[in-house]
């Protein structure tokens, strides 16, 4: 059986840097902590990154490329709500994946001005993605909305589920990584967003969000 090559000290060090963030958040970690938790000397790890803002724009430029991949709609048949939940159902696995970002973003752009750029731009492929997904729905049928409606709808649904995890973390912090509050935070994400859409769902749209809504509901939202 053919070996895989070691991973490189860069990605360990991103790995291991992505998990402290996430579970520690990023302004309680330091270039010396990451160090050490590797077992390296921190003129090593200077050696691969110049300082802590630099190993975060690595970890936020995955980041961006995955969610630019995942930020888009069919684009050869109208969006159904199917599409927009499995949409949101994604969205908040990769928010997941790079929660720091999320729980800590103000502190992050108030002194990192490659974020602040960056990010502001997602939010923006964010709002016009939910757009279009409402239009979608609108033009197919399965939702009644002006486009003034839309556009706040759009807007509202990106707000939600980008303070979700904050909100999430401030309600139990002592316990926010654990794997069974993951699955019910993102689980009653999902749910709280899609719910902004479900007084202007209509006919079988409406008999599907709730069908759809069964399997998310937490005891939190009964």
């Amino acid at each position: 059986m053919e070996r895989k090559p070691p991973r490189r000290t860069r990605e360990r060090i991103l790995d291991l840097s992505l998990r402290l963030f996430n579970e520690f958040g990023e302004p309680n970690i330091t270039t010396t902590v990451i160090a050490d938790e590797m077992n390296i000397s921190p003129g090593n790890l200077y050696y691969h990154f110049r300082n802590k803002d630099d190993i975060v724009n690595s970890i936020f430029a995955s980041f961006e490329k995955e969610i630019d991949g995942l930020l888009d709609v069919p684009g050869n048949r109208q969006a159904n709500i199917e599409d927009a939940w499995l949409y949101l159902q994604v969205s908040f696995e990769l928010i997941w994946r790079y929660r720091f970002l999320y729980r800590d973003l103000n502190d992050l752009l108030s002194r990192n001005r490659t974020l602040e750029i960056h990010f502001k731009r997602i939010l923006k492929h964010k709002v016009d993605v939910a757009r279009r997904l409402c239009q979608g729905l609108v033009e197919s049928g399965d939702m009644m909305a002006s486009q003034a409606q839309i556009n706040a709808l759009a807007t509202n649904m990106v707000v939600v589920a980008t303070y979700w995890l904050s909100f999430e973390y401030v309600r139990d912090p002592r316990h926010f990584n654990d794997e069974a509050t993951m699955s019910a935070a993102l689980a009653n994400g999902v749910y709280q967003v899609m719910c902004l859409l479900a007084p202007y769902l209509q006919g079988n749209a409406k008999e599907l969000f709730e069908s759809l809504a069964q399997s998310f509901i937490t005891d939190e939202n009964t």
